[in-house]
């Protein structure tokens, strides 16, 4: 079922001698961390020293977009090398398993071919709060073994801030300031886990998937991170007050309807200050698992790949928060890959990727290829050589339930080049959007509608066809679970 590659796989003879036949994989991804990190945007100055540090010998993929913005679907994509319309998983309720039998893992791929696979947190979705400690939708083909750990953050629920009580503080800007210490948390056990794992583990072949559960909603972590963020230094995103006219209703997710969730300033200061502590929060236990990896002495040996699952919106386009769009902050997010001996380690890659590609990269890199035909393509081209060319197109995708704005579910598709994002709702029927990032990076001015944009419009759309060819869902779509 499954081809080893050797030396066909596009790597110089002189590379592949000086990189081990079986390096270790160490995937860490946090939820909802989506592109703050990225210190060339202004609106957002989070401090992320351990990441900063990791990016001086790693790889920085400035423009890497998710295939759907929500955690379940998104990490089916991601695990699976398989664009949604490919795994037909668009909701938080639904494996892929029970859409798409004939698939095989990027970690089941390696536990196949003699590495020790384990988990450690989220990896697959889990629900948060409520999953925190649970398998949630995990996949146990993946995996050799498990870690489940569980903090004081889940058994103090009852003390966090929810200044929107009709809503759960699973999907509300809700946050808390905790007592007590880093290793206390849910994601300080899961570094302290993956610590331990990787020195047990070190003198055979792994994967291990770590996944922090923060910065998702509840935004919660130690005080001491809180005081990073004092609130007279906190600034909300500003958007020209008109920002919405040109934009379709079905851009605007339906659980976000209402901007700014109706909150006042000061409130959305605080949930803002909340969500940077706890971004710096996972930045310092990221730092733990990569120097307990050096220190371990397999560091030079362990591919390290650092991401979130999506992007994430912080009061964006007056009053947008959280993910569920096809705007840039939603679709774009934070991907940093380290490979011992890659001449690209330190750069920053401003080459458009797309997380379908992390599959054929790290298949690669375990000299291992998947018996599916993948749409994504490795990335090792750029992780040697940044800056050559590549001629990348990223395509997002979200689905709308049916509500009182939408009698049926609707489809959002988006495309993204070097210069352009054009999205389109339900095939343009509910609308579309055209934005130049040459002239207008945060999507302000929709040229859509101009007469002058049809022949780009009409360019970009090609470039949609053939982009989930391969496998199709076995299981008929059921769009009541949305």
């Amino acid at each position: 079922m499954l081809l080893l590659l050797g030396f066909l796989v596009g790597w110089s003879p002189i590379v592949m001698a000086a990189r081990p036949l079986k390096m270790n994989i160490v995937f860490i991804i946090a939820d909802d961390l989506g592109n703050v990190v990225n210190q060339s945007d202004p609106r957002h100055p989070v401090k992320t020293p351990n990441l900063a540090k990791f990016a001086q010998s790693a790889m920085t993929f400035n423009r890497a977009y998710c295939q759907i913005p929500l955690c379940n679907p998104s990490r089916a994509s991601i695990f699976t090398g398989l664009r949604p319309d490919q795994t037909g998983v668009f909701d938080l309720s639904r494996h892929f398993r029970e859409q798409i039998h004939n698939v095989e893992t990027l970690p089941e791929l390696f536990r196949d071919n003699g590495w020790t696979t384990g988990r450690i947190g989220k990896i697959y979705h889990n629900d948060v709060p409520n999953g925190i400690g649970t398998d949630g939708l995990d996949d146990h083909l993946s995996w050799d073994m498990v870690f489940n750990p569980k903090g004081r953050d889940v058994e103090e629920e009852a003390s966090i801030t929810n200044p929107t009580a009709d809503r759960p503080v699973s999907s509300a800007l809700s946050w808390l300031k905790a007592a007590g210490g880093d290793g206390e948390q849910t994601d300080g056990m899961i570094a302290t886990k993956a610590v331990e794992w990787i020195n047990e583990h070190k003198n055979e072949p792994f994967f291990l998937g770590v996944g922090f559960f923060r910065p998702h909603t509840p935004y919660v972590a130690p005080a001491s991170y809180f005081d990073l963020y004092p609130l007279d230094q906190v600034h909300l995103p500003a958007s020209p007050e008109d920002d919405r006219d040109d934009i379709p209703v079905a851009a605007f997710a339906h659980n976000n309807a209402t901007a700014n969730y109706g909150l006042d300033e000061m409130t959305r200061k605080k949930a803002l200050q909340a969500y940077y502590s706890s971004v710096s929060f996972v930045d310092a236990q990221i730092g733990r698992v990569i120097e307990g990896l050096n220190s371990s002495g397999v560091g030079n040996r362990t591919v390290v790949v650092v991401c979130s699952d999506h992007g994430y919106h912080l009061g964006e386009h007056n009053g947008i928060w959280q993910k569920r769009t096809l705007f840039e902050e939603s679709a774009r997010t934070s991907l940093m890959i380290r490979v011992p001996g890659a001449t690209g380690n330190g750069a920053v890659c401003n080459k458009v990727v797309e997380f379908i590609d992390l599959y054929p990269t790290i298949a690669e890199l375990g000299n291992l290829a998947s018996s599916l035909n993948l749409p994504g393509r490795s990335l090792m081209p750029l992780l040697e050589i940044p800056s050559i060319d590549w001629q990348g197109v990223a395509v997002t995708q979200i689905l709308r339930p049916a509500d009182d704005r939408f009698d049926k579910p609707v489809m959002g598709r988006s495309v993204r080049t070097d210069r352009w994002r054009y999205t389109q709702w339900n095939e343009g029927r509910d609308g579309e959007e055209l934005y130049d990032h040459e002239k207008d990076p945060h999507e302000i001015n929709n040229l859509a509608n101009a007469p002058e944009s049809k022949p780009m419009i009409e360019s970009l759309k090609s470039k949609f066809i053939g982009r989930a060819n391969g496998l199709t869902p076995s299981t008929p779509f059921d769009p009541t679970r949305l």
